[in-house]
């Protein structure tokens, strides 16, 4: 990833937008063209391109749709992971894109923001997510959360479930948010390597085998 670039002694991100309706692309060009800090570094109207835009403009962020021809916003995080390329993500989404949220969470991307987003929001996303935040709509984590309430269980590895402490009823909570297990720590002032062993912890005691069934558990639960 390229580091930030500097205009008026103001660092700038550069931010690849992909989306393939122009509309919304052009929207949020404009959008961001008043706000000093931030540029934007190119445009992609499929994950295809997206990809290669990646390799050639090296942005900061990008802003990605999960709904896209020839490669989805899934898919793009899946490239992304096995090509490792190490560039935050913010998914562009709409209100049906319940399961693609969560899939996006265990890819690892970084924010979540309904497509009419106002600037003010789109802008503390991208800052927060450039700085190696995570941010998430309230609205779309709302929504996330009641549709994954009606979602089958995935089957479990069969051991009696145990209750969770309250440290790790913390945690599971800042894991249905999609953070990491870094971000964890340092939001609840503890090392990585603790929050790690919760994690174990909570896969073992809700007999589950990695953190999207964690998740699924927990709110089935009803813990989160």
């Amino acid at each position: 990833m390229a580091p930030s670039q500097r205009w008026h002694g103001v660092a700038v991100i550069r931010v690849l937008i992909v989306e393939d309706q122009t509309l919304v692309c052009e929207g949020l060009e404009m959008l961001l063209s008043v706000v000093e800090d931030i540029r934007v570094a190119g445009r992609a109207a499929d994950g295809v391109e997206a990809l290669r835009s990646m390799q050639e403009e090296a942005p900061n962020l990008v802003l990605l749709d999960v709904r896209m021809p020839k490669m989805n916003g899934i898919e793009v995080l899946r490239e992304m992971k096995a090509q490792a390329l190490m560039i935050p993500v913010i998914l562009l989404t709409t209100f049906d894109d319940d399961a693609a949220l969560l899939e996006g969470i265990r890819l690892g991307a970084k924010g979540y923001l309904l497509k009419d987003v106002s600037l003010a929001k789109l802008t503390e996303a991208i800052r927060l997510v450039a700085a190696g935040r995570s941010m998430i709509s309230p609205v779309v984590t709302e929504r996330l959360l009641h549709g994954l309430q009606d979602a089958p269980l995935p089957p479990d590895s069969g051991y009696e479930s145990e209750a969770l402490t309250g440290r790790e009823a913390e945690i599971i909570r800042l894991m249905t948010g999609g953070y990491s297990n870094r971000e964890i720590a340092g939001a609840l002032y503890l090392s990585e390597g603790t929050v790690k062993n919760h994690v174990s912890n909570i896969l073992s005691k809700l007999g589950v085998r990695d953190r999207t069934r964690a998740v699924l558990k927990a709110i089935e639960k009803g813990i989160v």
